[in-house]
């Protein structure tokens, strides 16, 4: 990889990273419902004034911005308002990466590989572990409902995936190419005005609008690095990068968002694990790096070096 393409999905990474921190500083000032509808808002505008709507029916936009909007981060932004810390969120949020092979071999007929079979039973472990260890200690406990909405954050993005995917697959019988930052600004549209009507289910209109007209600078700050960082920044940047060099390459980059999350979240927030959900997160890191690795091309390096060894040997 080009050291400048290098430096942006390292730039992604950090982004991406420290969004679940930034999250919850947002919600210092903001309702969850509220926060999440002001996000998706500042991205589709002004941006869909610029950009062009991609070229597919509006069922697959309109089913994007509900599975990525109301339904991922509706879900992951109250289960952070009511108790899930940051660090934690940051963790169990990548277990779409082993939900979306899952999904794609139901629905689109995909090949189930052995690695990611055994990397979710061995993240599904620590998500046991981290479940038990969050109800049983007082100082780290997390609210059951809102482990379960973190939980469900994930299941929605792996939908959206499955749609991105169907959408692309569109595009490809039209002979074209998904705009995937495209994709994110049109179904951007979709999630504001479900949110808001769950912001007046959770809070009064007055109340909403005593927020709108009293925003600090830290909830600014949190909404625009939210939509413009997080999401046009990094989903457009991320799909170039996957575009360019493919995913199978660029994939384990966002192993370092969990470290990243883990680090903010501890500088920032002063979150503190207790040392079973640390023992949860390891078995979650360490399915992800299964899932990850390219056990064939690591095995070929391997055998490269032995037969170098073993000519050496014989010289």
């Amino acid at each position: 990889m080009k050291k400048k393409d290098m430096t942006i999905a390292l730039l992604v990474v950090i982004v991406w990273g420290a969004n679940f921190t930034v999250i919850k500083l947002g919600l210092d000032g903001i309702p969850s419902m509220l926060l999440a509808c002001l996000r998706f808002l500042i991205t589709a505008l002004p941006a869909v004034f610029f950009i062009k709507r991609p070229n597919l029916e509006w069922q697959y936009i309109i089913f994007y911005g509900l599975t990525v909007g109301v339904g991922q981060f509706a879900c992951l932004f109250y289960a952070m308002e009511i108790g899930m810390p940051a660090s934690l969120a940051s963790i169990i949020v990548e277990l779409q990466a082993f939900i979306s092979p899952f999904f794609a071999w139901i629905f689109l007929k995909e090949r189930l590989k052995t690695k990611q079979v055994i990397g979710f039973l061995v993240a599904a472990v620590g998500l046991f572990i981290i479940g038990i260890a969050s109800g049983a200690n007082k100082i780290t406990k997390v609210p059951i409902n809102a482990f379960i909405l973190t939980i469900l954050a994930p299941v929605f993005w792996a939908i959206s995936n499955i749609i991105v995917r169907l959408s692309s697959q569109k595009a490809i019988a039209k002979e074209e190419k998904l705009d995937m930052l495209s994709l994110i600004v049109w179904g951007s549209l979709i999630p504001p005005l479900p949110l808001l009507a769950f912001a007046l289910i959770f809070d009064t209109p007055e109340t909403l609008i005593g927020v709108i007209s009293n925003l600090k600078g830290i909830s600014v700050f949190a909404v625009l690095y939210l939509s413009i960082g997080a999401t046009l920044f990094g989903y457009g940047m991320w799909g170039k990068l996957i575009a360019k060099y493919s995913i199978a390459k660029i994939a384990p980059l966002s192993l370092l968002v969990l470290i990243v999350g883990l680090i903010t979240a501890r500088i920032v927030l002063s979150e503190q694990l207790s040392k079973m959900q640390w023992i949860g997160v390891i078995f979650i890191l360490i399915g992800l790096i299964i899932t990850n690795l390219d056990f064939k091309a690591i095995k070929r390096y391997f055998d490269k070096y032995r037969a170098k060894y073993i000519e050496s040997k014989e010289e």
